[in-house]
């Protein structure tokens, strides 16, 4: 069974950066890390909290559900 010869890879294609591939490397000064980093906890937090609100909700769906149990 013959065997192709694979033809080498370049380290950075050109064609894959202009095709929508990934975005060029930009350095980021250490504030810019920080803020980023901030701003990805308040997200993070923001989420947190609204899951906890509907959980919250159904807690207390459910404890007046128990209350009509007990009554009954």
């Amino acid at each position: 069974m013959p065997v192709k010869a694979q033809a080498p890879i370049p380290a950075n294609p050109p064609a894959l950066a202009k095709s929508g591939g990934r975005k060029p490397w930009k350095k980021k000064s250490p504030v810019d890390v920080i803020r980023d980093q901030a701003e990805k906890l308040r997200a993070e937090i923001a989420d947190t909290e609204t899951e906890l609100h509907g959980k919250k909700a159904q807690l207390k769906k459910f404890e007046e559900a128990c209350k009509l149990f007990e009554q009954g």
